[in-house]
């Protein structure tokens, strides 16, 4: 059996995902064979795989990055476990890849020992197969009313012997009382295998932070093996929207003379909202997700990003007013684009007896197509061509096309459409068609020309696969640099250390 650790976190977004790829690629890096593994996801943020039967299938977004890091191919198995939230209520549950069931919170619990067994035993083929493998744990182990039949986190750690770390966010304060707290709240058998804390996103001065991390130590019995610096590079593959902030990406000075600002509209079950990262990649392009009207009408470019919830997320749209601005903002000529789930909302009309069973609805009419659900959803990984450029991308999707592909947006590599164009609006059901570097200049080319924006240029040296491997790097470097790697590497090869003493009062008894 191979080496393996736990990542786990104090609280969501912790960083527990970006900690999991930069101990990966350091690992990497060193020759390690490794491989990320996440027991159970909850994200829309999601992307293709295809199995070694030849079978597309999804895993979240995050894994797909970590595999990166790894230096090897996403494989189904490192996110055995998927859920897609469709609403507050439910979530669409993808196991090993394939859409299964959808569960409430009454209903996970007769599913779960199915979810379980599925995880625990995609983890111990992929320890039969690499020498280390890292896992990321999800949300918090201290979540005491969740660890009955938990296969993610503690539950995970126990049943496969791993050894845990446990990180925090710095920047959102309170860090010392949440990783004591963490480990306090756990049964005696649980703190076993918590064997250090890492902080995140520190910004000064770490002498002064000194105290802290002797303080947390002598507390609770477990090192500290390092703090992480806040670093402006890493922002890409973010878990789900909320990682973002108000602008995405690190906007730089325009290669023209303008710049284009674009607006992505925030969904309430946005889906891939990594799909706009190649554009806040480019030089000069601003972008900025909004619930706001107005910065709608002051874009030059609005995106309608994926959804998981297209019918619903579409009147949500008309109830906050966002509707009428992306209506205003076409009929003014100016450019708006639609990816799936918004490529969907721009048909005349959608009928879906899929996901939200309200038959037809109208569309905001402002391509020439309709759009029906249809029960088995298309996963693919299509390429082809779209404005004379070679495209790449993946396709995740109930919704299709049944009529109005006269003028597609693009085209599969054996010339069937897909998309449409209807003047200055644009839509597709690709992910990461963007990610091709021809084709997003050639597009951002044409929407600063319909936007009225003769001085923005695209910079031809732009390579966003260049742009997230270089983000890969500096995780593995602030992991090198800044943690006490040969300490990690004894957790990794040896197992979880000898037992720290208990830390009062412990997980409260359970019914």
């Amino acid at each position: 059996m191979s080496g393996g650790l736990l990542v786990a976190g104090t609280t969501s977004d912790a960083g527990k995902s970006i900690l999991t790829a930069g101990i990966c690629r350091w690992l990497h890096r060193r020759g390690v064979k490794v491989a990320p593994f996440k027991a159970q996801n909850m994200s829309n943020n999601s992307v293709v795989v295809v199995g070694a039967d030849g079978r597309g299938g999804e895993i979240g977004r995050a894994q797909a990055m970590q595999a990166a890091a790894c230096g090897v191919a996403p494989d189904l198995r490192f996110n055995p476990v998927l859920l897609k939230p469709g609403s507050d209520f439910s979530s669409q549950v993808v196991l090993l890849g394939e859409a299964v069931d959808t569960v409430t919170a009454g209903n996970y619990r007769s599913l779960r020992p199915r979810l379980a067994e599925t995880a625990h035993a995609a983890l111990a083929e992929l320890r039969a197969e690499y020498d280390a493998v890292i896992c990321e744990g999800a949300g918090s182990p201290a979540e005491i009313n969740l660890r009955d039949g938990d296969f993610v986190n503690m539950g995970l750690a126990r049943q496969a012997g791993l050894p845990a770390i446990v990180v925090g966010d710095i920047d959102r304060g309170g860090v010392f009382a949440a990783l004591f707290g963490t480990v306090a709240l756990l049964d005696p058998e649980d703190q076993a295998l918590i064997a250090g804390f890492v902080i995140n996103k520190f910004r000064g001065d770490l002498g002064l932070l000194r105290p802290g991390l002797d303080m947390i130590t002598s507390v609770s019995h477990r090192p500290v093996y390092g703090v992480l610096p806040f670093h402006r590079e890493v922002w890409l593959d973010g878990e789900d929207s909320l990682a973002y902030g108000s602008v995405l990406g690190r906007p730089r000075g325009p290669h023209g003379t303008q710049w284009l600002r674009v607006a992505v509209v925030r969904l309430p079950r946005l889906s891939n909202a990594t799909d706009a990262e190649a554009l806040a990649a480019e030089p000069g392009v601003q972008v900025r997700l909004t619930v706001e009207p107005a910065e709608i009408a002051d874009a030059d470019l609005v995106v309608l990003p994926g959804s998981k919830a297209t019918v619903s997320d579409l009147a949500w749209l008309r109830e906050t007013g966002l509707a009428d601005a992306v209506l205003a903002h076409a009929a003014a000529g100016r450019p708006v684009l639609g990816i799936c789930g918004g490529f969907q909302m721009l048909a005349r009309s959608i009928d879906d007896e899929v996901e939200s069973r309200r038959g037809t609805v109208p569309g905001l009419g402002l391509l020439p197509v309709e759009i029906t659900f249809q029960p088995r959803k298309t996963l693919a990984q299509p390429t082809g061509e779209g404005l004379g450029a070679p495209v790449a991308g993946y396709e995740i999707h109930h919704g299709v096309v049944t009529t109005g592909s006269e003028n597609p947006f693009l085209r599969y590599a054996d010339g069937r459409p897909e998309g449409a164009v209807g003047g200055n609006v644009y839509g597709t059901h690709w992910h990461g068609a963007f990610e091709s570097d021809e084709f997003r200049r050639r597009f951002l080319t044409e929407v600063a020309r319909q936007a009225g924006r003769p001085g923005f240029t695209v910079a031809p040296g732009t390579h966003f696969a260049g742009v997230r491997d270089r983000a890969l790097d500096v995780l593995g470097d602030l992991v090198e640099e800044h943690l006490d790697t040969d300490a990690l590497w004894r957790l990794i090869e040896n197992g979880p250390p000898a037992a720290a003493p208990f830390i009062p009062p412990g997980a409260p008894p359970r019914a």
